[in-house]
């Protein structure tokens, strides 16, 4: 399995976010990635390759031109404004308020995003660019001919809509890839979201449409982050309807529970007909994860990698989440061991 993965990953590194009140250290950090770089490489998976220089054109066909625009310059904006910090949102166009995008960069921030912990900073741009190409280069790859493919996109891009930036992502790199299948011939395409978190901004962007297949496992929003998607009774609308499809599931769900949501997945995966899967791949899932309250272990990762191998499609692995243990490159590399283990 060839890996996309790109160092520019490293120019995205806010100084902090806000949890529980106070400032701490991002849980998304650029050492994630590296522990996953190094798990893959020790699982001798494949190749790693530098991504492609692939443009805008299918970042634009899922996301708002002027939504990508205020990212290629907000931090500039930022700075020139003189502010001493990261680019944090602290005012939002909540219910019964205005919905027009203000001048001033600090109202623009808060109208393109939809949560605060998520900062941008100096290199963000830049590297969720070249994240959107790893993706893009892993689209690729399965067009080329290729079964299985990761791209160990840095920052992640689940929960990026296709105008709003928060739970640390800015382009949806899952969705872009799908987006790039479908235009390069796949009739249909599924996304199976298998982070913690759901899918929010895969979710929006696909929602109206009945090309794309969305399925997301993930802890119930009464409880979980983002908290206002992700019920079970979001099913699509217009030619989308009955394209969309959420397992939100409780605290403390363990593999049992969590194994059956992911075969009601794959059997509507198989029903739709897709031709390939994009995967969003959320490793925190896993029992010690500090932001997650699900119980997955390691030896389950390899499972459930087994699992989408046996769906018999393309698949392309986006990296998403997973924080703050070391056991995310393992949990990683686990679950693209056992897809590999299918072959």
């Amino acid at each position: 399995m060839i890996t996309a993965y790109s160092d520019e990953h490293r120019l995205h590194a806010p100084k902090g976010e806000i949890s529980g009140g106070v400032m701490v250290t991002p849980f998304e950090s650029p050492f994630r990635a590296e522990l996953i770089l190094q798990a893959v490489r020790e699982a001798d998976l494949g190749p790693v390759i530098a991504p492609e220089p692939l443009g805008m054109d299918t970042v634009l066909a899922v996301h708002d031109p002027a939504y990508i625009d205020f990212l290629q310059t907000a931090w500039q904006r930022w700075s020139a404004e003189g502010y001493p910090g990261d680019a944090i949102p602290t005012c939002f166009p909540a219910r019964r308020m205005a919905q027009r995008p203000p001048d001033d960069i600090d109202g623009l921030l808060g109208y393109f995003a939809f949560a605060a912990e998520t900062s941008i900073a100096a290199g963000t741009w830049e590297a969720a660019l070249a994240a959107s190409h790893c993706a893009l280069t892993g689209a690729g790859l399965l067009n080329s001919g290729e079964r299985g493919a990761f791209a160990l996109c840095r920052p992640p891009g689940h929960h990026a809509a296709r105008d709003l930036f928060g739970g640390y992502c800015f382009l949806n790199n899952a969705a872009i890839a799908a987006q790039r299948l479908r235009d390069d011939g796949a009739a249909r395409v599924a996304v199976l979201d298998v982070d913690f978190h759901h899918g929010n901004g895969t979710q929006d962007i696909f929602y109206d449409r009945d090309d794309v297949l969305f399925a997301s496992i993930h802890g119930d929003p009464k409880d979980a982050f983002p908290h206002f998607l992700g019920y079970a009774d979001e099913t699509g609308a217009g030619a989308g309807e009955g394209f969309t499809v959420n397992y939100p599931l409780p605290r403390g769900a363990a593999y049992d529970a969590w194994s059956e949501a992911l075969d009601g997945a794959c059997a509507r995966i198989r029903a739709f007909g897709a031709e390939a899967l994009v995967v969003s791949l959320g490793v925190d899932t896993f029992e010690r994860d500090p932001i997650s309250f699900f119980l997955l272990t390691s030896d389950d990762f390899t499972r459930y990698g087994e699992t989408l191998g046996g769906l018999g499609l393309p698949t392309l692995f986006c990296m998403e989440g997973g924080y703050g243990v070391p056991e995310i490159g393992l949990n990683a590399a686990n679950v693209l061991r056992g897809f590999e283990q299918t072959a």
